[in-house]
């Protein structure tokens, strides 16, 4: 079976910059999500949400726009935003667990509230031409939230369902729900994407397994952790390129100096590469060591030096 995988939308991290690039340095993705599009009650698209999802911006990238609402107006609104840019999809974000998106009703706090689910996708179904795909977590509180939602997603023509097998009040601790996945399948005439932990090709292998009929996967925090892991996926590998940590360090290099240029002061771009290098230390051999050599780092220039010093000790221990 051909497997398709997608880069799943992570605020704060998969923009447009960082898409480019691993595209360019990495490659293995199919498809990228855009972060999420928020108007919070005002009809107006922040310039960072534009800039985003611009045609010139992703030219070389398959790119979905997502979108995070309660509001069939806001939906509208950004659903015309898109098409008249010329995307033909629009993604629906019911999965987003923090508690800041779930307390209003939105993301995965949305799920419970079927009435509103439905509403919003009449509108957007009577009123566009957009396709609709939705983005979701097995509930906020449960697992069984999602089962009942499905009578209603059924009654219209959604091209796919990406599900992450976790609740939302999880965020992001505690292991998948594996079982509950499998009984959506069971329950769901829609085409199901899966999310959630596929951090290496065996932990791949073993949901490719068990998940037989499921042929798109959506990776998250793993490809940011590895980014080398949607391309050994793909090609049956778990043996990394020769110069794994020289690419690595050029693709860091790009980025860092794309975020600088576009943040100002030194004090957002250590937040920045910060959050970043969370997930990056975990493909050293001591994530925690690693991660504290950055966030010891005060400057640009310490900066600079302590990346330099990981990787030129990460290609001692690995060659």
């Amino acid at each position: 079976m051909k497997h398709t995988l997608l880069s799943s939308p992570l605020q704060g991290f998969t923009d447009y910059k960082f898409r480019n690039a691993f595209n360019e340095y990495f490659g293995g993705i199919d498809t990228f999500y855009s972060p999420y599009i928020r108007l919070n009650g005002k009809m107006v698209i922040k310039n960072s949400y534009q800039k985003d999802i611009l045609i010139e911006n992703n030219n070389t990238l398959n790119v979905i726009p997502q979108i995070i609402t309660n509001d069939v107006n806001e939906f509208l609104f950004v659903a015309k935003h898109v098409q008249d840019l010329g995307y033909k999809e629009l993604n629906w974000n019911l999965g987003c667990p923090y508690p800041m998106v779930t307390k209003r009703g939105m993301g995965s706090g949305l799920i419970s509230d079927i009435e509103t689910i439905d509403t919003i996708l009449n509108s957007v179904h009577k009123e566009t031409s957009i396709i609709v795909s939705m983005k979701m977590r097995m509930g906020y509180e449960n697992a069984t939230e999602i089962l009942k939602t499905f009578p209603v997603l059924h009654k219209y023509p959604l091209k796919n369902i990406a599900i992450h097998a976790r609740i939302g009040k999880q965020l992001y601790k505690g292991s998948t729900d594996l079982e509950a996945f499998e009984n959506c399948i069971a329950h769901c005439n829609h085409k199901l994407y899966y999310n959630g932990d596929i951090t290496s090709v065996s932990a791949f292998k073993n949901l490719a397994e068990r998940f037989p009929s499921i042929d798109h996967w959506m990776i998250g925090r793993g490809l940011i952790a590895d980014p080398f892991l949607p391309s050994m996926i793909k090609n049956d590998t778990t043996e990394y390129p020769k110069d794994r940590f020289d690419i690595f360090h050029e693709f860091h290099n790009r980025i860092y100096k794309e975020y600088d240029a576009a943040l100002s002061g030194p004090t957002p771009i250590k937040m920045k590469m910060l959050g970043f290098w969370e997930y990056f230390s975990q493909s050293f051999s001591d994530p925690q060591k690693t991660y504290k050599k950055i966030k010891k780092a005060q400057n640009p220039k310490s900066y600079t030096s302590a990346v330099s010093e990981i990787f030129k000790n990460a290609k001692k221990i690995h060659y």
